[in-house]
């Protein structure tokens, strides 16, 4: 059943009673098994399981062939209103259109791909087959260009070929409507091709030399007719659905991969033929749908899920974080593979290494006018102002640290500094300070002390400012063991991201933690961190006074991967001229 489907056997509210007079159809592509005491019914864009009677099969049987034809109009009225029969039929009937499953009949026949999808189907098919399309290529009579004619015959509208300007080598545009309302754009690049998503046709040419020169790979152009054909047919395919009114075909199915409010490419393969929707935003954004800005993610998942779509091998603006070969024991580690060098970050749990990595890597590729990126303002803030207390609140020689007692009680801070001292059999020393006396901030670091006992400490391996002794031990301590974990690869890690609790939050939205998981269970522990957040935050402004920091708006002007990450929902904290 989908996910915002109706209760099995129950008649939404909102649905209304279908009358004796109406002719229902069953949509194209409909199917049905048929269970010991009910019926599972599926379609192209839901499903629903009936149970609770063995009568189900049996009624079913009655009305399939009605349903199928579009004649259910005189079952319906043989059928005595009120009878338990009727009922019945009302009941299953609400549940198809419930589920979006059946459609009115249509007086006249509407081709199959439009009655699957659409919701007025003769409206659709009539607007298709009022449209004229202009297929404009390089060479008219190409294979790219032949197969998109065809495949816009065959699905309704009337075409003429033209000679077009301004197009990346190998591509076509197909323009249809007044004024061209609605173009869309396929192209063959070496090994690969695209098909943009539906816009006008200044955005259509933009974003079909953005995919060009992201997707060239300097091979011969594939000849293949198959393959011509799938793009041609793809971008087909959209562009008739924009002129029906039908849903985009990028927003069919359940890829969980696509972000709903951003527009999807179809990128695809020769080798291995194969072709998949891609989320994406050309670098000029001149249509209304271009220049959304998604609001910032509310959950971790969320967040991944841009970080994935951003990092796309094909389509993405930065390196993918990911885990590859690294051992995840005893800390779960991510990596950034930038051009100078690698982001590696470590954190309690792999999706927030993955998130911090990705953090990371933007930043440096930013530059020195970036302080801080997040997938929420939160976590933008509390990474800028982390750092900005680090610098200004660095321990001095012959300051006396807290009590260990005050922080090894903590079980993650043990935990790690076990991890660190007793598994890895590091030498090190670890001191937490209070930032000053009327704050709840504690710097803690953690020095490797060397190989003899009366060395000074030397080499920083972790630090952290958190809001209690124990949690900047903790993040201090887990930094240290990714910074020793990370010295046993084979990377060349130029760029080592410290963990802390700037994304606590993003990690245990809607978390369910039983009583008995306390801060001793990485969720439990998280939890505490994200509630003392927003405190630790204002103590730092304070310590750290005016920071220059700025969720800068005007940054789009000037750098593109800013206005992408902003569009994307990510905060981009970067600092006012002259500032430090």
């Amino acid at each position: 059943m989908t996910p915002d489907a109706p209760e099995p056997g129950s008649v939404p509210e909102s649905v209304p009673q279908p009358g004796p007079v109406t002719a229902w159809r069953l949509r194209p592509g409909f199917a049905v098994t048929l269970l010991r005491n009910g019926l599972h019914l599926r379609g192209r864009r839901g499903s629903v399981t009936l149970e609770g009677s063995t009568a189900l099969p049996s009624l079913w049987r009655l009305l399939e062939e009605p349903l199928r034809t579009g004649e259910s109009t005189e079952l319906l009225r043989q059928a005595e209103a009120g009878s338990s029969v009727r009922k019945a039929l009302d009941t299953l009937i609400a549940q198809l259109r419930a589920h979006d499953l059946i459609v009115e009949a249509p007086a006249d026949p509407t081709p199959d791909w439009v009655a699957a999808t659409a919701e007025r189907p003769v409206e659709a098919a009539s607007a298709i087959a009022a449209a004229w399309v202009q297929v404009l290529a390089g060479a008219p009579g190409g294979p790219l260009a032949e197969a998109a004619g065809r495949a816009l015959s065959q699905g309704g509208a009337s075409v003429s070929y033209a000679a077009g300007r301004a197009l990346p080598a190998g591509a076509v545009l197909l323009c249809a409507g007044e004024d061209e309302r609605w173009a869309v754009a396929a192209g063959v690049c070496g090994d690969a091709g695209y098909v943009t998503a539906p816009g006008s046709p200044e955005q259509v040419r933009a974003d079909a030399a953005a995919l060009a020169a992201r997707l060239s790979s300097g091979a011969q152009s594939s000849s293949s007719g198959v393959f011509a054909s799938l793009l041609a047919g793809s971008a087909a395919h959209r562009l008739l659905c924009a002129v029906g009114g039908l849903p985009d075909p990028a927003s069919e199915g359940d890829d969980q991969r696509l972000l709903p409010g951003l527009p999807a490419v179809l990128v695809a393969g020769v080798r291995p033929l194969r072709a998949d929707y891609r989320t994406w935003l050309g670098p000029d954004r001149l249509d209304a749908d271009r220049r959304v800005t998604l609001d910032p993610a509310r959950t971790l998942t969320e967040a991944l899920g841009r970080v994935s779509a951003l990092g796309d091998e094909r389509t993405g603006v930065l390196p993918a974080p990911l885990p590859g070969d690294l051992r995840q024991l005893p800390v779960p580690l991510a990596a950034c593979d930038l051009p100078d060098g690698t982001v590696l970050a470590g954190a309690p749990r792999l999706d927030l290494a993955r998130l911090d990595a990705f953090c990371r890597a933007a930043e440096v590729r930013l530059g020195g006018a970036c302080r801080a990126v997040g997938a929420t303002p939160s976590q933008a803030w509390g990474r800028a102002l982390r750092r900005a207390a680090a610098r200004t609140t660095a321990p001095a020689p012959g300051d006396t640290p807290l009590p260990s007692a005050l922080w090894f009680g903590h079980p993650q801070a043990r935990h790690w500094w076990t991890a660190l001292t007793v598994r890895q059999g590091v030498r090190a020393r670890l001191e937490v300070f209070r930032v000053r006396p009327d704050e709840d901030v504690y710097h803690a670091v953690v020095h490797n002390a060397g190989q003899d006992v009366g060395q000074d400490f030397g080499q920083v391996l972790g630090r952290a400012v958190e809001a209690t002794p124990g949690d900047a031990a903790a993040f201090a301590a887990l930094s240290a063991v990714a910074a020793l974990s990370a010295a046993g690869e084979e990377l060349t890690v130029r760029y080592p991201c410290g963990s802390d609790g700037s994304a606590a939050a993003l990690a245990t939205v809607d978390a369910r933690a039983a009583a008995w998981e306390d801060n001793g269970w990485t969720t439990g522990w998280l939890a505490d961190v994200a509630r003392r957040e927003p405190t630790l935050h204002t103590a730092l402004h304070r310590l750290t006074g005016p920071t220059g920091l700025r969720a800068d708006e005007t940054a789009t002007q000037h750098h593109e991967l800013v206005a992408l990450l902003r569009a994307f929902g990510f905060t981009v904290l970067t600092a006012e001229e002259g500032e430090r």
